[in-house]
């Protein structure tokens, strides 16, 4: 049980087939005791409830929004007395192209994928730097790397690649106190948001470029989030771990 009692939380966690759910779900079975932050509290609720063991509830928490964030974890230390892992993994895509970009939309991809990690971790953070231990882990994503998805827009690319630098700054202010903060950067992983979107032709198209000849499931990314939530991996922070199937090889 690598993550015995871990107390976790998990932004964007609600959605039945999405990676935080996978990953909440992954979690409890190694033993941690996970809250599922989402915009609706039905939501969250139900998606705690469908987890393995005790302790785990839901929460409404608007990552864009700060007092929100700080509410949710107020909450977490409330019931539980602390917060270990944070998995900053509320995101959101459009597929738009560069000069078709609007001010809001902008807005509203960096808002959630890029200033909810912000709001988020500078909540969760001082809790944290109180038991000088912790581990942050921030979704980023392969467009982030190779400047642009198969779903994604510029803004999108725009929004994870600043998740990179982030993370890095943190990892590196933050070490001293024991707080770990590392990156995952997916490739195309068959979720919700991709369901309806992939037709066959895509599909062959694209497992051309991934060596493992697949597509990514959510609990690819899910093993990833463990081992970065655990002990395992105690050594390590600053640090972009790729789950793409191979498609972003580095030289």
């Amino acid at each position: 049980m690598i993550l015995k009692d871990k107390i976790v939380a998990i932004s964007g966690a609600a959605s039945e087939r999405g990676i935080g759910l996978s990953t909440a779900k992954m979690m409890a079975s190694f033993g941690a005791k996970v809250v599922i932050l989402d915009l609706d509290a039905n939501a969250s609720q139900k998606a705690a409830d469908s987890l393995t063991g005790e302790g785990h509830f839901g929460v409404a928490c608007d990552v864009t929004n700060r007092e929100a964030c700080q509410k949710a974890i107020d909450e977490i230390v409330g019931r539980h007395g602390r917060i270990d892992v944070l998995c900053n993994n509320a995101g959101i895509t459009a597929p738009v192209k560069f000069l078709d970009i609007k001010p809001d939309g902008w807005e509203k991809i960096l808002a959630v994928n890029l200033t909810g990690i912000l709001n988020l971790s500078q909540a969760a953070i001082p809790q944290m730097q109180k038991r000088k231990s912790g581990s942050i882990i921030c979704m980023s994503s392969v467009s982030a790397q190779r400047g642009g998805g198969i779903f994604g827009g510029p803004h999108y690319s725009a929004a994870k690649a600043g998740v990179l630098g982030l993370a890095k700054a943190m990892a590196r202010e933050f070490g001293p106190d024991g707080i770990r903060v590392n990156c995952i950067t997916p490739g195309l992983i068959q979720t919700d948001i991709t369901g309806g979107k992939l037709t066959d032709a895509m599909r062959a198209e694209i497992l051309k470029g991934i060596p493992l000849n697949r597509l990514g499931d959510a609990a690819d990314v899910a093993g990833a989030y463990v081992f970065l939530a655990s002990d395992l991996s105690s050594y390590i922070t600053g640090a972009v771990i790729d789950v793409n199937g191979g498609m972003l090889i580095h030289g």
